[in-house]
């Protein structure tokens, strides 16, 4: 029996140009596991990208890290304020962050780069 998630599909980013675009012309903040760019688009929906390089380790440490960045956007995207593109760079750590040090960092550069409003705080 398929296992149906009862979120949402997240639209990703694919082509290199739309990466390019974000990289660009773009607001960007830095933390300690990752960096998040953001951009408005005009697509009327969220649409992430994810980058993890392989310095951050094998595939079963980037993909475990993917899943959770995925995890996460999806917890936060009802807060967002206007419709944008990200593309979230995976950094390397001397520890393999957990789903809480990742919502916590996220939470922390999309308040830094004013996308979610700070009265939603129990998230």
């Amino acid at each position: 029996m398929e296992k149906r998630s009862s979120k949402k599909k997240i639209a990703s980013l694919k082509r290199k140009e739309d990466f390019l675009e974000v990289y660009h012309n773009s607001l960007f903040y830095v933390g300690k596991f990752m960096v998040l760019y953001s951009k408005n688009n005009h697509v009327h929906t969220h649409r992430l990208g994810i980058v993890i390089s392989k310095k951050v380790g094998n595939s079963v440490k980037r993909n475990k890290i993917r899943r959770i960045i995925k995890e996460v956007f999806k917890d936060y995207e009802n807060h967002f304020k206007q419709f944008n593109d990200f593309v979230i760079v995976g950094r390397k750590s001397d520890v393999l962050p957990d789903y809480n040090q990742i919502k916590k960092e996220m939470k922390y550069l999309l308040k830094k780069l004013e996308l979610i409003t700070v009265e939603n705080e129990n998230y």
